[in-house]
């Protein structure tokens, strides 16, 4: 099996895997992410040429509440492995840009989302909200109503902005299994 390859090249850096019927997961530590990613594309027991998406979930209770998912693809053995990092607010994480040029956009939309900071991406610019836009809208303890309302203003004839003041407890989630 290719996952008992990997192990053995990166015995430090895996955390965890599960090999099941319909996924591969590959959990690994942060800082290897250049490394591993590198040995991914480029060995010949690999060949996971391509990058599908860069995504995340963030988990709140945990102390590393983001966990980043990289789902990759080998068109040469027919196989896809979905790899997991983690990371929290402050700690970057490296990009995966040179490694796997389609992650450009995918790191983008996390960091715009949900402030995950890729440390060696170049164009880490607003992508999904505007450019005065406060906060990441898709961590959990953002405010449903965000933090600023728009309104028209009689009295200047246009749209103005007034700032949200209400308070909001934290909110807990429980993630059951849909199925």
């Amino acid at each position: 099996m290719r996952i008992l390859y990997l192990y053995s090249l990166f015995p430090n850096a895996i955390l965890a895997f599960v090999l099941s019927k319909y996924d591969n997961i590959l959990l690994f530590i942060p800082k290897y992410i250049v490394r591993f990613f590198s040995v991914l594309k480029r060995v010949t027991n690999t060949r996971f040429s391509s990058l599908t998406d860069v995504a995340c979930v963030d988990f709140p209770e945990r102390a590393n509440r983001f966990e980043v998912v990289y789902p990759l693809l080998s068109y040469a053995f027919n196989t896809r492995l979905i790899t997991k990092t983690y990371t929290d607010e402050v700690i970057p994480i490296q990009s995966s840009l040179f490694t796997y040029p389609s992650a450009g956009w995918s790191e983008r939309e996390t960091w715009d989302m949900f402030g995950v900071f890729f440390f060696g991406n170049p164009d880490l610019r607003r992508i999904l909200t505007d450019y005065g836009f406060v906060g990441h809208p898709l961590r959990k303890d953002y405010p449903l109503s965000g933090y600023e309302e728009l309104y028209y203003d009689k009295g200047d004839q246009g749209i103005s902005k007034m700032f949200v003041e209400f308070t909001q407890e934290f909110r807990s989630y429980y993630f059951p299994r849909m199925w």
